[in-house]
């Protein structure tokens, strides 16, 4: 038997549902600074929380207001997504032009869209 009809068949003999639950379920609180909390529950009802700086939350707001995946954001920027990664991590700060463009991404994403169509 292959894995996936294995997991098939696993799923289905599950009354519970529980194969079927998200592995985890990410909230991000406001905070009064600008940052973020980011609280992860997993599967087994274990919570840690971050936070996300402001800085970090640049590219994460830019990219959330354009609804692009960490891969999609990273290609439009030219950038890898290992430093996108970073970014939003807070291991790493974008350049100034890079901040500027995440600025106007966050706040005017028609625009980014708009330039960013082939011509």
């Amino acid at each position: 038997m292959n894995k996936t009809t294995e997991l098939l068949r696993q799923m289905l003999d599950d009354p519970s549902g529980a194969m079927l639950r998200p592995v985890r379920k990410t909230e991000l609180l406001p905070q009064a600074d600008g940052s973020l909390v980011r609280r992860i529950t997993d599967k087994a009802g274990n919570v840690t929380e971050d936070t996300i700086s402001v800085e970090q939350r640049l590219s994460l707001d830019a990219r959330m207001q354009l609804e692009m995946s960490q891969q999609q954001f990273a290609a439009m920027l030219g950038i890898s997504v290992r430093t996108l990664h970073d970014w939003e991590q807070g291991r790493r700060e974008p350049s100034g032009a890079a901040r500027t463009l995440l600025k106007i991404a966050a706040r005017h994403p028609d625009v980014v869209r708009e330039v960013m169509q082939p011509a």
